[in-house]
Formats: structure tokens, C-alpha cells, sequence
């Protein structure tokens, strides 16, 4: 049966929800833990450099985290330690 050409589509896009930033870390360390690195050093060595090599692609790790702007995950470390040493 052919469509009517005249009549407007409809195409609706599946939005991926939004994910934390505190969760994109937890995610990211805990993917480079169960692969051996230091996690610490290597998200260090990602915010420093923006080279995704630093984050393993273990569990799809790497894609993750490179959907956060690196100046985010810097905010959100600070906030935690603010949080964690002077506002208790």
C-alpha cells in the first residue's frame, strides 16, 4: 500500500538519558580497577591531557566518560573534596 506523499512523517529519536558526572567516575574507576590500572593516575593523566587513552575501553569505559567535558569531572572532584573536608 503506498503512502499518501502528501501526508508529513513522523520520526521521533529515543533520547539517551542524562547521566550523573559522579556516576561517569564511578563507572570509569571502577572499569580501570577491575583491569589492573591505578585509576587515579589515569583519570588524572585524561583531565590533564584529553587523551582517551588514558581510560580503558573495558566496559565501554573510555566512550563513556568522553561524553563528559573534562572541566565537568574537574568540577565535580572539586565539589566532593569541598564537601568532604570543609563543610561537614
Amino acid at each position: 500500500m503506498m503512502q499518501d506523499k502528501n501526508q508529513t512523517q513522523f520520526f521521533k529519536v529515543q533520547k539517551e538519558p542524562e547521566i550523573q558526572v559522579k556516576d561517569v567516575l564511578e563507572y570509569v574507576y571502577r572499569a580501570l580497577s577491575e583491569k589492573g590500572y591505578n585509576p587515579l593516575n589515569q583519570i588524572v593523566g585524561y583531565i590533564m591531557s584529553g587523551d582517551p587513552t588514558y581510560i580503558t575501553s573495558h566496559n565501554n569505559a573510555r566512550s563513556l566518560i568522553m561524553k563528559v567535558e573534562r572541566d565537568e569531572l574537574v568540577e565535580e572532584l572539586l565539589n566532593a573534596y569541598i564537601k568532604n573536608n570543609f563543610l561537614n
